[in-house]
């Protein structure tokens, strides 16, 4: 079956995007991409140290992966746009996550200044990927802003709370016009496999595989669980009612 999905003129056969922080140590990234079958990994301007092989992050990456450098620092739109061009400067690519936040204790992005970078980096020809609060409104401005798909939170980065948003990324599915990457918050395999079942066209998560006592089985758990959520959501899941219903009729041949 083919199932690529298409962004920023790169057709991906992995539906899991992944991270590169909380590890225990840089040299377990390489075998995480491998158990988790990712193509796209995000990474921080500020973990790329040239003058370290151990601290540079990129040093741990294989060549075939996808950059997805962030903006993780940024509290203005401003701030993302320099950290952004300066990644691209630094040759990690055009594609982009935008974060900006204000609010240290949630974490929760600011919609209008992400919509404001989103505007400014789309139009130099960068691939932008804007983490956002899940809104329609803000979804549909960053779309006509250039975005190449939204990033809505299920949950507070780094919570394993799952999809307390869902019903909002719904919306989002139905209504951005957008690939729409369900981004942080995600803590089990399951979570992940109901946001593809909704029709999510990705996930993006670090926390849940970092965290966990054994994360290169967790990159494979997850692995699995996106790919049988993308294969429902396409099969077509059967309705929902509140009322039973025999699976097998009760009539036939045996009349009581």
């Amino acid at each position: 079956m083919n199932d690529a999905l298409h962004i920023g003129g790169k057709a991906l056969s992995s539906r899991l995007f992944i991270g590169t922080g909380k590890y225990s140590r840089n040299t377990l990234i390489p075998e995480v991409i491998a158990r988790s079958g990712s193509e796209v990994i995000t990474v921080a301007l500020r973990r790329v140290d040239p003058a370290s092989q151990e601290e540079n992050i990129l040093s741990h990456i294989p060549p075939q992966m996808t950059l997805l450098p962030n903006t993780s620092g940024a509290r203005t739109a401003e701030e993302a746009v320099r950290i952004a061009r300066l990644a691209r400067a630094a040759g990690m690519g055009n594609w982009v996550k935008i974060e900006v936040i204000n609010d240290q204790r949630y974490l929760l992005p600011d919609n209008l200044e992400t919509i404001r970078a989103t505007e400014i980096l789309a139009a130099e020809g960068f691939v932008v990927l804007p983490y956002m609060s899940p809104d329609l409104s803000a979804a549909l401005r960053l779309r006509d802003a250039g975005a190449a798909a939204v990033m809505p939170l299920g949950a507070p980065i780094g919570s394993n709370r799952g999809l307390r948003t869902k019903e909002l990324i719904g919306i989002l599915i139905e209504e951005a016009g957008l690939p729409v990457i369900v981004d942080a918050g995600i803590g089990r395999p399951s979570e992940a496999a109901e946001a593809m079942e909704m029709g999510a066209a990705a996930v993006l998560l670090n926390t849940a595989i970092a965290t966990a006592r054994d994360p290169l089985g967790m990159a494979e758990a997850f692995r699995g669980a996106v790919a049988a959520g993308r294969q429902a959501y396409l099969a077509g899941l059967g309705p929902v009612q509140q009322e039973a219903e025999a699976s097998s009729p009760l009539t036939g041949f045996l009349n009581v």
